[in-house]
């Protein structure tokens, strides 16, 4: 059997060696390291786009306590609250309980505070709704890791005080 030549740019015959397996190897070598990252940026992606939720989850919810009308028990408030981070983490597979939990897929993964008292600022005498959410992420990733996930942050912390009255 005979192997082609092949011609250089100046016409020099430059021999007949295939190179194909020296770049299988080099393709098998940076493969992991390609995957990693590319995972990686997918996973931060990722919990960026929760982070986001998260802090509107938790001024979503303040919001809807707020535009209830006067005179409104504090319970239902509440109740308009809950739903409304509910519906803001929903497509996370995120809610909060009644008692004050989060949940991810069923179990229990992190805190959901929904109070309304006494402002912390402002006129003294005024109402407002307090809600704080908790999750800790690097132990309840919504993302299963590979090690990616270790260079993620911890926990999660958004908190939003809305006058109600």
């Amino acid at each position: 059997m005979r192997r082609a030549l092949r011609w250089g740019a100046r016409g020099r015959r430059t021999g007949g060696r295939d190179e194909g397996g020296a770049a299988a190897l080099e393709f098998a070598l940076v493969l992991p390291m390609l995957a990693v990252l590319i995972f990686g940026v997918i996973s931060f992606g990722y919990m960026l786009s929760f982070r986001q939720a998260m802090s509107q989850a938790a001024a979503e919810g303040g919001r809807a306590a707020a535009v209830k009308p006067a005179g409104t028990a504090n319970a239902d408030r509440i109740t308009a609250a809950r739903a409304a981070v509910n519906d803001a983490l929903s497509s996370y597979g995120v809610s909060c309980t009644s008692g004050g939990g989060l949940t991810h897929s069923g179990g229990s993964s992190g805190t959901c505070a929904i109070t309304i008292g006494a402002c912390t600022s402002g006129p003294s005498g005024a109402q407002c709704a307090k809600v704080a959410l908790h999750y800790p992420y690097k132990d309840n990733s919504l993302i299963p890791g590979l090690g990616v996930n270790t260079l993620l942050p911890g926990d999660l912390d958004f908190t939003t005080e809305v006058r109600v009255s």
